[in-house]
């Protein structure tokens, strides 16, 4: 049976097949040009095929034959330039009705480069393409989907991995006749390789990603996505595991800002939200499509290249004017993690004291029975931190700051003084920090939120400079709580978003009491305060939003559902009110307050320490979160909580639960005292 998504106005298409193939590394090789403002180079990607194939029904076996009688026919566009010699670039013609895009009277349009622009909305999403793809009547060919907008595709091929010198160790059978064969099981022994040898995995990769091509592919581009396909190809098994990609970004492509920083000088980075990073590179944008990345990224001498990256990059000259800076994630990720910025950035140091003397400074008192569990880890293999004891007892991890040199003294005077404290809080409540560095930029004045978290690096707005101390302190608590809600531990539907700004929102203040060193009863005060606040916040808003918009879980029984191939929507992940709300930060702070309040602290933090070690490197449902909530706490402490209420009552219902009625009773008065006192 085909499956069909209706896709609203406001709703984001994820149209990568992954159900069917995986990207499970990235190979970026980058320039940056900043007169043209656009990012151009190449992109490697390398392949598995998934595990969800399935038998065709009659009825879909049938579509198959009627669709496979029209053989498709491909075109060679008008020529265009491509940054190699002698290359041509193909692009298949296909029916929109053949595909995924259920367009309502769309036309196609050509760019100067003869690709497709990016333009219309798509109205629909079917899975019935997809079908043909298994090659059971040896007619059609496998197609290979890929999340994409706004980029110029100028040529895609195969790469010919078996050309690298010393990869003949990965071969299991060097007798294989069919070299397309030989080269896909190189790629299945290069992407299944343990994660101690994670090293040499990385530096094969880069070997890979330089070897020569071994034959183009057919391609083509719609309103969401790009659509890649080898003749004879039929399954995900004989598509080439090893692609290269020949593209640019358009300058005013969503995923990228191109603006100035403070202090007047150019520089770009990459927001993502609320299309994530397809206008970056193509990509696969659901969730479950986990990978690992690396990047090359070349630019004039005076700028800094920032990346989610486990190393930090020191840059290579290449030649006069130009440096290359080089990074590397080894731990698993979605490709919408993935966050680059340059600009003419400085890195900030502290006047009087080191990184490390702070550190001391603050140093909090943990049980180290907290937080190490029995058991492996559950996620895939690579090398992770919960399993290294020296990372397991480090409370602050190395960390930088940047920013244009006119905010040295606001870094200096604020930023710098908390970035090791709050590290530290965070610590000693959740334990083992996700990643291995930190690096803090503080982004251009046109930065439309306070932070944003991504791997190894987070986006602060400098308005947290001005403030004073608290509010920078808090925005970095939230932002740090994203290591662990969020990145580390994922959605695997985005529609919950309060999975990561819920569990960010509570723990931000847990964080900055204990940054603050706190007494017991002064971070109470200054906790219902905040929660006052929010009350207010969350009821005003309540009262100015559609009821839709303020469901935690609006896909209810079918969160989580993907079609056949793959392919799902994000609802209202298109809705430019969404931008502004804060009803999944707000209600997801309140459920897990009402949570902490009924089990009490020690229990709650207890648990969420346990569950932060089990479910690491994984992504969840509400559903997973609160079933292995209710196992692990006493059964006299349940009392009337089950998974069925709790969705009822705050994830599948609009407006305010009853249970936050009680909360609120519980701090009120409490606030005005800490006012009294002085606090602010």
């Amino acid at each position: 049976m085909d499956i069909k998504l209706e896709l609203p106005q406001d709703d984001l298409p994820l149209m990568a097949n992954t159900s069917h193939i995986l990207v499970k590394h990235y190979v970026l090789d980058l320039d940056v040009d900043f007169k043209s403002q656009i990012i151009e180079g190449t992109l490697v990607l390398f392949f598995q095929p998934g595990n969800r194939y399935r038998k065709k029904s009659s009825s879909t076996e049938e579509t198959c034959r009627s669709e496979s009688n029209e053989a498709c026919k491909f075109r060679m566009p008008e020529p265009c330039h491509v940054p190699v010699p002698n290359t041509r670039t193909f692009s298949s013609k296909m029916r929109y009705n053949d595909f995924a895009i259920c367009g309502k009277g769309e036309e196609k349009t050509s760019g100067k480069d003869g690709n497709h622009d990016n333009r219309g909305q798509a109205s629909g999403i079917s899975s019935s393409k997809y079908c043909c793809d298994t090659g059971i009547h040896g007619s059609e060919d496998f197609l290979l989907v890929l999340d994409c907008c706004d980029l110029s595709v100028l040529k895609v091929e195969e790469v010919d991995v078996a050309a690298v010198p010393g990869i003949e160790k990965f071969t299991r059978s060097p007798k294989l006749r069919v070299v397309s064969e030989l080269r896909n099981q190189i790629v299945h022994e290069l992407v299944t390789l343990p994660a101690d040898r994670w090293r040499e995995q990385l530096d094969y990769y880069a070997c890979c990603s330089q070897a020569p091509g071994c034959g183009e592919l057919l391609f083509d581009i719609d309103s969401w996505s790009l659509q890649i396909r080898k003749t004879g190809a039929q399954t995900a098994t004989d598509f080439p595991h090893a692609i290269r990609i020949w593209y640019r970004t358009k300058p005013q492509g969503r995923s990228v800002t191109w603006t100035s920083d403070q202090s007047g000088r150019p520089c770009v980075y990459t927001m993502g939200s609320p299309i994530n990073n397809r206008a970056l590179f193509p990509c696969q944008e659901p969730p479950v499509a986990m990978s690992t990345w690396q990047a090359t990224v070349r630019a004039a001498a005076s700028f800094v290249v920032l990346m989610s990256g486990e190393n930090s990059a020191k840059p290579t000259q290449l030649r006069e004017g130009s440096l290359s800076w080089h990074y590397y994630v080894t731990m698993p990720m979605p490709a919408s993690t993935f966050t680059i910025a340059v600009g003419s950035w400085t890195e900030m140091k502290p006047e009087t004291c080191s990184s490390n003397d702070l550190a001391a400074e603050i140093s909090f008192s943990t049980s180290e029975a907290d937080f190490r569990y029995a058991g492996i880890c559950g996620h895939v293999e690579y090398p992770c931190r919960f399993q290294d004891t020296s990372a397991t007892t480090q409370e602050v991890i190395p960390h930088r700051v940047f920013a244009p040199v006119c905010l040295k003294g606001a870094c200096q005077q604020t930023l710098l003084q908390l970035l090791s404290p709050c590290l530290s809080a965070a610590h000693s409540v959740l334990g083992t920090h996700p990643f291995p560095r930190l690096d803090v930029l503080i982004v251009p004045a046109n930065f439309p939120s306070l932070g944003m978290a991504s791997p190894h690096i987070v986006f602060l707005s400098q308005s947290t400079l001005t403030g004073g101390s608290h509010l920078c302190g808090i925005r970095l608590c939230h932002e740090i709580a994203h290591a662990w809600f969020g990145l580390a531990i994922g959605a695997r539907d985005w529609t919950e978003e309060w999975l990561s700004e819920g569990f960010a929102t509570h723990l931000e203040d847990v964080f900055w009491a204990k940054a603050q060193k706190l007494a017991p009863h002064e971070a109470q005060e200054q906790q219902e305060l905040r929660a006052c606040l929010r009350w207010r916040r969350l009821q005003d808003e309540l009262q100015n939003s559609p009821e839709e918009m303020q469901v935690l879980r609006p896909n209810k029984e079918k969160t989580g559902h993907m079609s056949d191939s793959g392919s799902s929507v994000i609802k209202h992940g298109l809705n430019s009110e969404k931008v502004f709300m804060q009803v999944h930060y707000l209600k997801g702070y309140f459920l897990l307050r009402f949570l902490a309040g009924r089990l009490g602290d020690n229990t709650y933090f207890s648990f969420l320490r346990k569950f932060v070690h089990t479910c690491h490197g994984q992504l969840i449902l509400s559903q997973d979160f609160l079933q292995m909530l209710l196992e692990n706490i006493p059964e006299e402490k349940r009392l009337d909580l089950s998974v069925e209420s709790i969705s009822r009552d705050w994830l599948e219902s609009s407006g305010l639960p009853q249970q936050l009625y009680w909360l609120k009773n519980a701090w009120e008065g409490g606030h005005s005292q800490y006012v009294r006192n002085g606090n602010k």
